[in-house]
């Protein structure tokens, strides 16, 4: 697997936001990705040192549109923390 395809998007929110001061970063990875080709991805790809990896697999979440209902996608969601001496993620520092 290749680290594009590991790697999907990072997760831009409040809560994700919060964790940037103590270099914890939120992505979207793959489905079939486990803790190690995560962390080889994200070094790869930010040129960064992570020390620790936590996945979580998120549920897809019951939608209706009228009477028509369906649920969304579910996917993968990985906290990365980086070392205290690695530098910072530079696509996130102008988030906040």
């Amino acid at each position: 697997m290749f680290a594009q395809d590991v790697v999907i998007r990072p997760i831009i929110t409040e809560k994700g936001m919060q964790g940037i001061a103590e270099k914890k970063y939120t992505f979207e990875v793959a489905k079939n990705a486990n803790k190690i080709e995560i962390k080889k991805a994200v070094e790869e790809l930010f040129n960064v040192k992570v020390s620790k990896v936590a996945t979580v697999n998120v549920r897809g979440r019951l939608r209706r549109q009228g009477r028509n209902q369906g649920y969304t996608r579910a996917w993968k969601k990985a906290y990365v923390t980086l070392t205290p001496d690695s530098k910072d993620i530079e696509f996130f520092e102008g988030m906040m």
